[in-house]
């Protein structure tokens, strides 16, 4: 049976009412837990990444700067799993999950055009939360950025890039 300190739990939504782009992962892994940041794994590729898609540069600066620049961008941030019992930082360990209210999220952003999912986990649970839900979301699976998901930088890179036109104004 799962000890009481596998219990996890994800962080608050990072989006406002200029939200055109939700990017969701599953649950934050250790690192990003103990830090209280999204993507605190000096390894996880998600600040590089992103600051290609939005044309800053995110990896070398403070975390409040990261999320301001998102947010500038268009671009928010949340998890699929609001709790779920797991030892470790490996999606393929998540148990007993309970979903994030991800439709009444969605539904709350004016301006969201496009939801991604960072990761596979991500993608089937979310999908499975959106089920029924609006349908003027283009819904995006993403390569993990997770240093797990050995596949190059580059190849991810490509990827993440087709979120670039669901930014625009």
């Amino acid at each position: 049976m799962p000890a009481a300190a596998d219990l996890k739990a994800s962080f608050a939504p990072v989006t406002d009412a200029g939200t055109r782009l939700l990017v969701l992962g599953s649950l934050p892994g250790e690192v990003s837990l103990r830090q209280a940041e999204y993507y605190a794994h000096p390894q996880n590729q998600f600040w590089r990444l992103m600051g290609a898609v939005v044309g800053a540069e995110l990896a070398c600066v403070a975390y409040q700067t990261r999320l301001a620049r998102l947010r500038d961008a268009g671009v928010g941030l949340w998890d699929v799993v609001r709790t779920a019992r797991r030892a470790g930082s490996l999606d393929t360990a998540i148990r007993d999950h309970q979903p994030n209210a991800l439709a009444d999220l969605a539904a709350s952003l004016p301006a969201l055009r496009a939801i991604a999912f960072n990761g596979g986990k991500a993608a089937a649970l979310g999908r499975a939360a959106l089920l029924g839900a609006d349908s003027r979301w283009t819904l995006v699976d993403l390569p993990s950025s997770s240093p797990a998901y050995t596949i190059g930088f580059e190849r991810k890179r490509i990827e993440w890039l087709k979120l670039t036109p669901f930014l625009q104004p």
